[in-house]
């Protein structure tokens, strides 16, 4: 059975979470991200290699540690949202949400009746194997589940008012390049006015009690988007940070 969802009860109280995405198929390299203390791991079944089978046993490693799974589907589509949701994964991290039909879709799909359209067994992991005891699954799961929309494109930014207006989100996921592109300054995302832009929406997500994420590339990135009040922040991903690492060791080793 799914643990409780700690992410979604701290994004909720306010507080920072910071994590990363994993592009890597493996359970022992999600362990020791776990291990290693970051809040959250992002298993990108939009860009990783991964089996159902393997993203589960991930899912696992991950709570190991007491941190929380999130699943990254392809696209939003309710058969997927549903799978990823079967194996365990705490929230549902939704691509290229361009519009507030778009937003609606999503949710109904990671929400049972009478809040969505999600499919109900609980035989899989998330129900806990057994029908025994499974009265208040529907209730429990409506609760304990995080939803993430990554409002994507020139679309989703000029429509993010009337997608803030759709029930049931718990984060605005970003894309900052996005943004830059949609105010002219494309790529540029440390230009003033894109910063000032992204203040702007981080205060319109969070006006109406949702939580505004954002990727971060380094350490800079992420104490700036901590002063613009970005909650939930993605740095890089494991095969970054696995690259990087042995890439400074290297080039020390070379001074």
């Amino acid at each position: 059975m799914r643990k409780p969802n700690q992410l979604k009860v701290r994004l909720a109280h306010g507080e920072f979470v910071l994590g990363t995405y994993s592009v890597l198929p493996s359970a022992a390299v999600a362990n020791v991200i776990a291990a290693a203390n970051l809040d959250y791991i992002v298993i990108d079944m939009e860009h990783g290699p991964f089996s159902l089978e393997t993203a589960e046993n991930m899912v696992r490693a991950i709570e190991s540690e007491g941190k929380t799974p999130l699943v990254r589907v392809p696209t939003n589509a309710d058969w997927f949202i549903l799978r990823g949701l079967e194996i365990g994964a705490h929230g549902i991290v939704i691509p290229q949400i361009g519009s507030p039909e778009d937003a609606k879709s999503a949710i109904s799909a990671m929400k049972y009746a009478p809040e969505g359209h999600r499919g109900l067994s609980p035989f899989s992991r998330s129900g806990g194997y057994t029908a025994l005891n499974s009265d208040n699954l529907s209730v429990r799961e409506n609760k304990e589940t995080l939803s993430i929309l990554l409002v994507e494109g020139v679309e989703g930014i000029e429509n993010l008012d009337a997608i803030l207006e759709v029930p049931g989100i718990d984060v605005i996921y970003l894309g900052i390049y996005d943004l830059s592109q949609s105010i002219g300054f494309p790529g540029q995302v440390n230009h003033p006015e894109v910063v000032n832009f992204v203040e702007e929406c981080v205060k319109k997500i969070r006006s109406k009690g949702i939580a505004a994420g954002c990727f971060a590339q380094n350490v800079n990135d992420i104490k700036n988007l901590r002063k613009l009040g970005v909650q939930f922040i993605a740095y890089l991903t494991d095969s970054a940070l696995l690259y990087h690492a042995c890439l400074d060791v290297r080039s020390a080793f070379d001074e």
